[in-house]
């Protein structure tokens, strides 16, 4: 149909945009130029930039520099983005030219579209609001992108913070649900000294809630903005007013707690406070990854493995298995921990690839920080409710194993000495016969001392087993 388009021009030249589409020309070219992923930007990389859109309309209004009829249009037109109307009209890939020109273009040419409809206009005439002229006022990609990937963030930060303490709480009453409950300690996947159930999981809470205000505490350096840098940082075309303005719409848009950067300049050229957010998610990964891949190691079996705890079955575990039932939440976990140490990754490497005034690399970094936060947030909420919550002891299990361990020898070390609790050790295991036996067939100890040296659940405090008789004869 000759009405199915359009033609608009950017100064490259004309071009045929789709007729029904809020977006523009310079869109047009970001969706010919980096068809790369096939996905869309992530959603709050879009309001975060409308945002600051919305923000900007209100700061000029305020000022005086833009005419209150079009700043009106366009903060009703971010008003509709935000209420979730429009969604299909952001389309840059997220793997983009450098700085995200295209994404900031993008928002700018939607909204302008929109103002203009509102204002009784047609899309793609860009009168009486223009996106570079009107939308875009006094900014630049150059400082909105910096700004979007702080005010993003912190919008997604509670979500993140609330599903790790939901964790972390989850963990700590399994915790106090267990502390009655001995079982062997492992070092080097060998025989160590016991442990009771309930310590290892309050201790898989403590590392939870360190991780969470590792994060809390690098999501703080995200709160200053350098909005008002416009194109290298110095605030040319800006109004003086501009900078505390935008903070001050911005905060009450967002309802983020924010700060007007001091270094405006520094704040554009460095992306070190993205950089060490997305550090402190890849440290919270490590230690999230590192408690799943216990739960799958503790319910190893049930026939042929430790088999010490027993995880909530979520699904079948086998296509030609019968019966079988996998750790897959546990195994869910691990691969999005994967990702996210990846992620951070390559923020690392992109965030160094900045050079002077500016680093062009920020399309991906606000895209893996995002997804980042995303994939960890849904993970935690997901290994809570659906495994952690549900997790029961196999309390014959552990103590089963706890009466093997050959590391039980190290109890006598006080008693007898290191060289022969380590030949009691190696015959226990050479002959299968529990060290406790050993010690009551070898008269290794007084007959009522052995009960009190081997207390197990003395062996999980801090002391010495046996307390006052610990002494090693000519010691």
């Amino acid at each position: 149909m000759a009405d199915a388009f359009r033609t608009e021009k950017d100064p490259l030249g004309p071009k045929q945009v789709a007729a029904d589409a809020l977006y523009g020309v310079q869109t047009l070219r970001a969706r010919e130029n980096f068809p790369i992923s096939e996905l869309r930007p992530l959603w709050p990389f879009v309001v975060a930039q409308v945002w600051i859109k919305k923000a900007a309309a209100l700061t000029h209004k305020e000022t005086g520099r833009l005419d209150a009829r079009l700043a009106d249009a366009i903060v009703q037109a971010a008003d509709e983005v935000l209420a979730g109307q429009h969604r299909d009209q952001f389309v840059v890939d997220p793997y983009q030219a450098g700085a995200g020109t295209s994404h900031n273009m993008n928002v700018n040419e939607v909204l302008a579209n929109r103002a203009n409809e509102l204002l009784g206009g047609e899309r793609g005439t860009y009168s009486p609001v223009h996106p570079n002229d009107h939308v875009n006022m006094a900014q630049s990609t150059n400082d909105t992108i910096p700004t979007n990937i702080r005010l993003a963030a912190l919008s997604q930060l509670d979500a993140l913070t609330s599903a790790f303490e939901a964790l972390r709480d989850a963990l700590a009453a399994k915790g106090r649900e267990f502390d009655h409950i001995v079982k062997a300690g492992r070092t080097h996947l060998q025989d160590a000294m016991p442990i009771r159930l309930g310590q290892e999981f309050t201790a898989y809470a403590g590392s939870i809630e360190r991780g969470v205000r590792r994060v809390r505490e690098a999501a703080d350096y995200l709160r200053d903005l350098g909005i008002g840098g416009s194109a290298v940082g110095t605030g040319v075309t800006v109004e003086k007013e501009y900078p505390a303005l935008m903070n001050k719409h911005l905060r009450a848009i967002s309802g983020l707690e924010l700060r007007i950067g001091n270094d405006r300049i520094q704040l554009m050229q460095s992306m070190g406070d993205a950089a060490g957010f997305s550090a402190a998610m890849r440290v919270l990964a490590i230690d999230l990854s590192k408690i799943a891949s216990d739960l799958r190691i503790m319910v190893m079996g049930p026939r042929t493995g430790i088999d010490e705890i027993k995880l909530p079955a979520v699904q079948p575990g086998s296509s030609i298995m019968p019966g079988k039932i996998n750790p897959s939440i546990p195994e869910m976990v691990n691969q999005v921990c994967f990702q996210v140490m990846g992620l951070d990754t390559t923020v690392a490497i992109a965030a160094e690839h900045g050079q002077l005034e500016l680093n062009v690399m920020m399309p991906v970094i606000a895209f893996n920080v995002l997804l980042s936060m995303r994939i960890l947030t849904n993970a935690a909420r997901s290994f809570t409710e659906r495994c952690v919550v549900g997790i029961e002891a196999n309390e014959d299990m552990c103590a089963y194993w706890v009466e093997r361990s050959a590391a039980l020898a190290t109890a006598l070390m006080p008693h007898i000495g290191y060289a022969k609790a380590a030949e009691l050790s190696k015959q226990s295991v050479k002959e299968g016969v529990l060290v406790r036996d050993m010690v009551k067939r070898d008269k290794l100890l007084p007959a009522d001392e052995i009960d009190d040296v081997l207390d197990l659940r003395k062996m999980t405090e801090i002391g010495i087993p046996g307390g006052k008789h610990g002494m090693v004869a000519g010691g």
